[in-house]
């Protein structure tokens, strides 16, 4: 089966929580014997803040970690793109693409596709902001992979058809480690976003670490200078951007982690099934290994 997917970023992670499940996702595909080809934004956002912050020896350490993954950067809808779609068996279409790409790939489908056409929609803007996914013109579109089963019944409420495809971590890369050296008593790992958990970090992170005199650390980008402040204050070392292949040897090196839930997600929905909760933790001797989003 010949596979065309649209990616904010294949290469990069910087403030791209879905990198670890996309790049799974292709490389579940690749040991299928499927053919898989990936389009990225040649200006994506996420490349363009790693590359000013790490340079290209961030870029090189992903192509040394995933060898079989590659992308074609593209500048929006174009021949090459289209030459794609064409030969493709079956497209899936990543939410954090410009509106005017998914509306062009969509076109594409009704006009001369024979491929089957999925949106693929991870995060919580339907429920945040619906007037920003409006402008996503889905027309021409076999229906929705929605990573929660609360997003998939919006969508079928607007009268697209649905399934809840949750995310998960690649197993090949994502594992308990136990030859790591102990580091300290917890870490946490996940970016600071747009204050959507400001107060659940202060509450369920920082203050008990304050309090308990934990040896504690925390990875993640888009930290303010206030946040930065209360982190050192609760003796905390802020330790940056940390490329998510290596997620699992960090957390090895760390008696436990916790998860906290971005708010959006802990106030619409209580279910398991929930993004909120798609996290899945294992205990081994070397600490917690949570797997799930930044």
């Amino acid at each position: 089966m010949r596979i065309v997917m649209f990616y904010h970023s294949l290469v990069s992670d910087w403030n791209h929580g879905n990198a670890h499940f996309l790049r799974g996702v292709v490389t579940e595909f690749l040991a299928r014997g499927d053919e898989v080809e990936v389009f990225e934004p040649a200006n994506s956002w996420s490349v363009e803040n790693l590359l000013n912050e790490h340079g290209l020896d961030a870029i090189q350490k992903f192509h040394l970690a995933y060898p079989h993954l590659s992308s074609t950067k593209h500048n929006g809808y174009d021949r090459q793109i289209e030459s794609a779609l064409d030969q493709a068996d079956l497209v899936i279409v990543h939410e954090w693409n410009s509106p005017r790409l998914v509306a062009a790939i969509g076109e594409h489908r009704l006009r001369q596709g024979a491929y089957r056409l999925y949106f693929h929609d991870t995060h919580h803007r339907m429920v945040t902001d619906p007037e920003a996914m409006a402008r996503y013109d889905l027309e021409g579109y076999d229906g929705v992979l929605a990573y929660g089963s609360v997003l998939q019944a919006i969508y079928e409420r607007n009268g697209q058809n649905a399934w809840t495809w949750h995310e998960a971590a690649d197993t090949r890369m994502f594992r308990p480690l136990s030859d790591q050296a102990p580091e300290g008593d917890l870490v946490w790992i996940g970016n600071w976003g747009d204050d959507e958990r400001a107060a659940e970090l202060h509450e369920f992170l920082i203050e008990p670490c304050k309090r308990l005199g934990l040896k504690a650390s925390v990875y993640g980008v888009r930290y303010p200078e206030s946040a930065k402040k209360a982190l050192c204050d609760a003796g905390i070392e802020y330790r940056g951007w940390l490329p998510n292949f290596e997620v699992p040897r960090v957390f090895a090196r760390y008696k436990v982690t916790v998860h906290i839930p971005r708010r959006p997600y802990a106030r619409t929905s209580r279910h398991p099934h929930h993004p909120a909760f798609r996290s899945a933790c294992l205990r081994h001797p070397a600490g917690l290994l949570a797997l799930g989003g930044y």
